[in-house]
């Protein structure tokens, strides 16, 4: 079997990840649609709004919150008709959606799962079901997710290797171009077309619910950060397919919840980042390998955080 993620042909591809279905969409309500607050008060109105325009099936949609209510989401979520689910308290990204997913009635057979500040195109849903439609080993089907001013987001990604994963620790913060992060980001014309992918961005992505909760859902010891890139991984070791169709378009505007604590969204970005390659490497044959790994990524922490200092945020 041709691992997830690597080069193939085009014929390779198509073979893959299936011919798109010409019929229209079907009317069951088989999906469901999760996304997690945070004190999102200023963009989950964006987010719920672009939803019914998303698909022509119904859809079932939940709004899980990790912050305490003051009755600002609760009143928003269900007076825009979709359901609310608080938590017992920050439970972290991968935990909440976890929680939202098990709530679900047995026949939706689909999930989208994106950030609350991510607006969806008319019809998206419909086109990323049709993509997973065309083949029964497609697991996960990521758009093309783009900012405020159309600019292409890399959501579809390689899973970090020894290599790529060192050399855009160590080097992605102070030489952009490096050929590590170009690597591991993947070339901008590739986000021009579909095609298998390591992994894809957990801002928003659909998920057959069936491969889902075959592998546990995300991995909750990601409070937050790489848990998508986790979740791709574990799907690849499945025999699963992940899969980037940029036929469908959401449009990102930004990490909300992450700005107010930015300092400390960093350092979990790296410990998120270090907890999954130090499994990916396990074994005590491969200690060396997890010494220099924690070690690059603790320099590139400390690279960050000055670089952020002197200027303004860029992790990733």
């Amino acid at each position: 079997m041709t691992r997830s993620g690597s080069p193939v042909s085009d014929r390779g591809i198509r073979s893959m990840i299936g011919e798109m279905p010409s019929n229209s969409v079907s009317s069951t309500a088989a999906v469901g649609v999760i996304t997690v607050s945070f004190g999102s008060d200023a963009v989950l109105p964006g987010f719920l709004a672009s939803i019914s325009a998303s698909s022509a099936r119904q859809l079932r949609v939940i709004v899980a919150d990790n912050k305490a209510d003051d009755g600002s989401i609760s009143t928003l979520v269900r007076r825009a008709g979709f359901d609310y689910l608080p938590m017992t308290g920050n439970l972290g990204y991968g935990a909440a959606i976890n929680a939202a997913v098990a709530t679900l009635p047995a026949e939706i057979e689909w999930l989208v799962i994106g950030n609350p500040d991510i607006t969806i195109d008319t019809g998206a849903i419909d086109t990323l079901i049709a993509r997973a439609e065309s083949n029964p080993r497609i697991a996960l089907v990521g758009p093309r997710i783009v900012d405020e001013a159309g600019v292409i987001y890399p959501s579809a990604r390689s899973i970090p290797s020894l290599r790529t994963g060192v050399g855009h620790a160590l080097f992605a913060n102070i030489w952009p171009t490096n050929p590590w992060s170009s690597a591991y980001h993947n070339d901008r014309t590739e986000m021009l077309k579909a095609r298998t992918s390591g992994w894809l961005s957990g801002a928003f992505f659909l998920a057959r619910r069936s491969a889902f909760e075959q592998l546990g859902g995300f991995d909750e010891h990601f409070f937050m950060y790489f848990e998508d890139v986790d979740l791709g991984y574990r799907m690849g070791k499945a025999g699963w397919l992940c899969v980037y169709e940029p036929a469908a378009t959401v449009v990102h505007s930004g990490a909300h919840s992450t700005a107010t604590d930015s300092s400390a969204m960093v350092r979990e970005h790296h410990l998120s980042a270090r907890k999954f390659l130090m499994r990916k490497y396990s074994g005590w044959a491969l200690w060396p390998v997890r010494v220099a790994l924690r070690a690059g990524l603790w320099t590139r922490l400390a690279v960050v955080r000055l670089r952020r200092s002197r200027s303004g945020p860029s992790v990733h």
